[in-house]
């Protein structure tokens, strides 16, 4: 049967069948693409990065700030961004980091779920539908004659939308399952990185005057009036305020007449 003879026969509820399965398929494989080009390169970074550790902090920096476009290349290079850190800090970059990016890997994942939850339940609402109709053109007397054969055709037709929903759900929720498995699959990638990090840390600390040497701000001009020059105590001498100011020679103030 064609497959446009049976949309049209699973009744007004294959349109918004329709719709939910387009959206389905869309996350689908915008996922698909996205795990495919994160999952190919993904252990050679972790390996170049913590290789390069071993041996200079600053070598691993640049890898890592060049793999930045991946997940991973910002998970690891987000401490080594920091202009200083000691062992605390550099874990909690680490964590931040593979919270926001595992957040991102999550993208879809509510759309697949609302998928799952609505399309069967689409699927029985058009099913019940045509038995509406269907059973509504029955009439006692005509039971167990031949009139009764269009109803139980239009019985069978209106089970095609709950078959339609059925199968949307399915295909959704097998791949709903195979994205949550991939971002299982990269906490663990994420943990033993991040461990692997901290422990290089902790064994020999980056030189962080030399990883940031690009980031660091030019040097703060001179002010004129220093806050030294400002705050200065004053010049020993005689107080403006403590004695009678001195008189300039050949001043008109003269002293008053005796009466």
């Amino acid at each position: 049967m064609d497959i446009v003879d049976l949309f049209k026969k699973g009744g007004p509820a294959m349109w918004p069948l329709l719709a939910l399965s387009i959206l389905s398929l869309s996350v689908i494989f915008e996922r698909l693409w996205f795990w495919l080009r994160i999952l190919s390169q993904e252990k050679e970074i972790v390996n170049r990065v913590l290789n390069a550790a071993r041996v200079d902090w600053v070598s691993a920096a640049d890898l890592a700030r060049q793999a930045t476009k991946q997940p991973i290349g910002r998970f690891l290079y987000a401490p080594l961004s920091l202009p200083k850190s000691d062992a605390e800090t550099f874990r909690l970059a680490l964590e931040a980091t593979a919270e926001d990016e595992l957040s991102g890997m999550r993208r879809g994942e509510k759309l697949l779920e609302t998928v799952i939850a609505l399309a069967p339940l689409l699927g029985l609402l058009g099913t019940v539908l045509g038995l509406i109709q269907s059973l509504r053109s029955i009439r006692i007397g005509d039971l167990g004659t031949e009139s009764t054969a269009g109803v139980t055709t239009g019985i069978g037709e209106s089970l095609i939308s709950t078959a339609s929903g059925l199968i949307v759900a399915i295909v959704s929720l097998a791949f709903y399952r195979l994205f949550q498995a991939i971002v299982i699959n990269q906490l663990k990638i994420f943990r033993r990185a991040g461990n692997d990090m901290e422990l290089l840390y902790r064994q020999s600390p980056p030189d962080y005057t030399k990883i940031t040497t690009e980031n660091m701000l030019p040097p703060a001009t001179i002010i004129r009036d220093s806050p030294d020059k400002l705050n200065s105590p004053r010049k020993r001498g005689k107080s403006r305020f403590s004695e009678t100011p001195e008189l300039p020679p050949n001043s008109d103030v003269s002293e008053p007449e005796d009466n």
